[in-house]
């Protein structure tokens, strides 16, 4: 059967399409392709943040921050916070989604409860527990609980597992909310098939639930570990990247740079050393995905 050519109208709304994308590609460029630029080339200066004249030094900078010592420790400090608090972040957001995706009588309240944390800024949350973790005046002090009496942001391992619980205290309820977006698209029908079939809610959780979720996990995950590279203002509050160097990570390294020593030329690079290891990440786990993404409510199937 021979179909009808694109008429007009149509023609005139795809143009008209390519058209509204201009605004979001100009506001990119503006806010990120040209300051990623300017970071770029402030990577390969001295300047110091507080003079006129930007001098150049070529590749001193990039030199200093590779063969300082610090770095490879404040790398393995930013994915040592990116593996473990995916690992505590992920499962418990899946759990949570699929719950909050059931039919249940308060499902609303609790999504808008869960929600909560998102709201607040990390300079709050992060005052809020090195208040509540003091060992002298704290939770612990106020309770009467010897196990909360600790040092907890004195001690380089508990200060690191501190900082991975407040990340994942205040991010599992958005990615709890995209696990329930991801849920929800699962057509009902493979539910009852295996419901006919005899399997049971876990045999269906594993066999189904994860499988359809595989992209939307994927997505999830880049959000995660790309979003954990940028950690500033929370570890910064919280530890100021102590004790010693022990949560140190590559953006509170760039700060103490930058700010702190008036070295932008370093800082810039570390800054695009940042922008690497995100655009890496996200395309490894891109790759993960293999075929398009449009096939995932079929995968599983």
């Amino acid at each position: 059967m021979r179909t009808a050519p694109p008429s007009a109208s149509s023609a005139g709304g795809s143009g008209s399409v390519s058209w509204m994308a201009w605004p979001a590609l100009l506001s990119f460029t503006l806010f990120g392709l040209v300051p990623l630029v300017g970071v770029l080339v402030l990577s390969f200066t001295s300047w110091s943040g507080q003079t006129e004249e930007i001098p150049f030094t070529g590749l001193d900078s990039w030199r200093s921050v590779l063969t300082d010592p610090g770095l490879p420790h404040a790398l393995w400090v930013t994915f040592l916070i990116m593996a473990v608090s995916w690992l505590v972040q992920t499962p418990i957001s899946i759990l949570l989604g699929v719950f909050l995706a059931a039919q249940h009588r308060y499902r609303a309240v609790l999504a808008v409860l869960y929600f909560i944390p998102l709201l607040l800024s990390q300079a709050a949350i992060s005052i809020t527990y090195k208040a509540l973790l003091d060992p002298n005046f704290g939770l612990g002090a106020g309770l009467g609980l010897e196990f909360l009496q600790q040092d907890w942001l004195g001690n380089g391992t508990l200060a690191l597992g501190v900082v991975v619980f407040v990340v994942s205290w205040q991010f599992i309820p958005f990615h709890s909310l995209i696990y329930q977006g991801g849920v929800r698209q699962i057509p009902a029908s493979m539910y009852e098939a295996a419901q006919i079939d005899g399997a049971g809610k876990i045999r269906q959780f594993f066999s189904i639930t994860l499988p359809q979720l595989k992209y939307t996990i994927i997505t999830s995950s880049t959000l995660m570990v790309v979003g954990s590279l940028t950690f500033f203002d929370l570890i910064w509050v919280l530890t100021a990247g102590g004790p010693g160097d022990a949560t140190r990570a590559l953006a509170v390294d760039m700060y103490q740079r930058g700010f702190r020593s008036n070295l932008m030329g370093p800082a810039s690079a570390i800054a695009v050393i940042l922008v690497l290891c995100g655009l890496a990440l996200a395309l490894g786990l891109r790759r993960l995905g293999g075929r398009d993404q449009a096939d995932s409510q079929m995968e599983g199937a």
